[in-house]
């Protein structure tokens, strides 16, 4: 069999936590209102097309 060498793996250089951060609050704000938003809609077809 071939020898395929050693096996590397890349790192990142540090940690970008303020842009972690920002993102994971960007992602649960657009959650929250994407969940209002439906839960009007629903709300508005439920009185609309009963």
């Amino acid at each position: 069999m071939a020898d395929h060498g050693t096996i590397e793996y890349g790192h990142a250089e540090g940690n970008d936590y303020v842009e972690h951060e920002r993102t994971y609050e960007m992602f649960t704000s657009l959650t929250k209102w994407a969940s209002i938003a439906i839960a009007v809609i629903l709300v508005l077809m439920w009185i609309f097309l009963l």
